[in-house]
């Protein structure tokens, strides 16, 4: 019975994903650096990394994120902002940066609204995703089986081949 095993193409472990191609799921959420909120319009322009994250100073999460933060020189070469999404709260994500000295903003979204609109949730967590966003907040790239240890990597190289286009 090989239909049983059928998946939609857009559907994946935390949800519906966001079709490549289309506008980014617009967002607005609290930050624990700049004026205390962060929304996708407050990157036109520029593009953008946005990661979802299971836990603030959890293995994975953190090798994660010190990878962005050792490539953010390359990223800032590229026009490209770095957002961390996970379902902690303002408090903890200052720990987190203060912690690992981590220099781009987290944002909270400790009610999933926005890891649910990019089909990145599994309560109580955000799953570990990645999109890329153009300077016109078009979905260019979703990353969804994460490795931590080289992915910073992948994903500066897909950034050099849709700046290319």
């Amino acid at each position: 019975m090989v239909w049983l095993n059928f998946v939609p193409a857009a559907a994946a472990l935390g949800g519906t994903q966001p079709t490549i191609g289309e506008p980014a799921p617009a967002f607005t959420l609290p930050t624990n650096s700049g004026d205390g909120e962060i929304s996708l319009r407050d990157y036109r322009g520029q593009w953008l990394v946005v990661y979802f994250y299971p836990k603030d100073f959890t293995s994975g999460c953190t090798l994660e994120a010190r990878k962005f933060q050792q490539d953010l020189p390359k990223y800032i070469e590229r026009n490209t902002q770095i957002l961390g999404i996970s379902a902690d709260d303002v408090d903890s994500h200052a720990k987190f940066c203060d912690a690992e000295g981590l220099k781009f903003p987290l944002l909270a979204d400790t009610d999933g609204a926005v890891s649910k609109a990019y089909g990145s949730w599994l309560s109580p967590y955000s799953l570990r995703h990645t999109y890329i966003i153009d300077p016109n907040g078009i979905l260019r790239e979703k990353f969804l089986g994460v490795r931590p240890p080289i992915h910073s990597q992948e994903v500066l190289d897909r950034l050099d081949e849709l700046q290319v286009l």
